[in-house]
């Protein structure tokens, strides 16, 4: 194989707030914490073991700015993308950071501030309705959010309905 696969998929609980900052560009960068956890019952003991793994998440442009306005701290997320680790030198010694550079994101579990549904978000080039056309049921680049309907019974192909249906 030419060629490696660097892919990750978390899902996990957010530890902080997101962290906006932006580029001399003006695109948006959102960086987060996302906490995984497994546990385990100790074969020796009996006793029940957790152990938590803390991931550095960055987003870029408009997936960043999506999180910054709906991420918050406590959130159950799914997020795709791939490991960076970026290395600085500070006073001599050199400094390294590993972290996920996210493409696609999930809010589960609801959104912050109430209401229920989950939304699809993802840092591809195609058009908002491109993405939610492809999305599941409740999972759209907006949130879940129906689109509107067309001003035109005919452009729907529903003409010969009658406007009493019940449901």
């Amino acid at each position: 194989m030419a060629n490696g696969i660097n892919k990750v998929i978390l899902v996990g609980t957010v530890g902080r707030d997101p962290e906006m900052k932006y580029m001399p560009s003006g695109d948006a960068i959102a960086n987060i914490s996302v906490a995984t956890s497994e546990s385990w019952k100790d074969k020796n003991t009996g006793e029940k073991k957790e152990a938590t793994e803390w991931h550095n998440v960055t987003f870029y442009r408009g997936l960043a700015k999506v999180v910054g306005d709906y991420v918050r701290k406590g959130q159950l997320l799914y997020v795709e993308g791939s490991l960076k680790t970026r290395s600085w030198e500070k006073d001599g010694q050199k400094h390294y950071r590993t972290e996920v550079n996210a493409t696609d994101m999930k809010m589960l579990g609801g959104r912050p501030g109430g209401g229920m549904g989950s939304g699809n978000y993802d840092d591809s080039s195609a058009a908002p309705a491109q993405r939610s056309s492809n999305q599941g049921a409740g999972g759209g680049y907006g949130g879940g959010a129906p689109s509107a309907p067309a001003d035109n019974a005919s452009s729907r192909g529903f003409e010969d309905f009658d406007d009493d249906i019940p449901f």
